[in-house]
């Protein structure tokens, strides 16, 4: 059964913000690439305190995320079709966002591809701007390479500090990690996450 649409979905357009998408104003948190929906359903569920907005920028995937919901249990959860970048400081009000969840974001492992991998410095500087003090942003991916390219662009940017004294930790770094259909399948073909967390300073 897909959940209601109408009632999870809503449109992202620049200049109207998506904080005010929720009747009742909580702390504000972002899944970037919401994928099957295994993060944006199960883990507000266990903060019904706080929103949530899952940004995905496939349909199908947004279609997916909607099989997983309910209104009942998902009171807190929004979604939008839209593509992450640099523009993100135009659907979100300055220093709102409360934490951001990226889960195994593309890799495009090819040199010539790199320039259209998320992690690159325009877009953490305007992800900066929507993100509050002390804001953390949490972010796994199995691929190693990639890994250590997110490193470097985080050590490049003045507003960020790794919480962690390995910045590419292979154990989860939250208690309520949910494993994700990805990554559940990359495991079983032996290519295992690693897991970074950085805080908004």
């Amino acid at each position: 059964m897909i959940a209601d649409s109408d009632y999870f979905v809503v449109e992202a357009k620049a200049g109207d913000f998506l904080n005010e998408v929720f009747p009742i104003r909580q702390d504000l948190y972002l899944e970037i690439g919401s994928g099957k929906g295994e993060f944006i359903s199960r883990y507000p569920a266990h903060h019904l305190d706080w929103n949530f907005i899952g940004m995905e920028k496939s349909p199908k995937r947004i279609r997916n995320c909607l099989k997983k919901l309910s209104q009942e249990a998902n009171p807190n959860v929004r979604l939008v079709c839209q593509y992450a970048d640099a523009s993100i400081v135009n659907y979100f009000r300055k220093e709102s966002l409360s934490g951001v969840f990226i889960q195994h974001p593309d890799p495009w492992p090819k040199r010539r591809h790199h320039r259209r991998r998320l992690i690159q410095q325009d877009f953490l500087s305007a992800l900066a701007e929507v993100l509050k003090p002390k804001a953390r942003i949490q972010i796994s991916t199995d691929h190693k390479e990639y890994a250590a390219w997110i490193v470097e662009q985080f050590l490049q940017n003045p507003h960020y500090l790794s919480l962690q004294d390995d910045p590419m930790q292979v154990l989860p770094n939250l208690d309520e990690h949910i494993v994700t259909w990805f990554e559940q399948e990359q495991s079983r073909l032996g290519y295992h996450p690693h897991f970074m967390l950085y805080e908004r300073i």
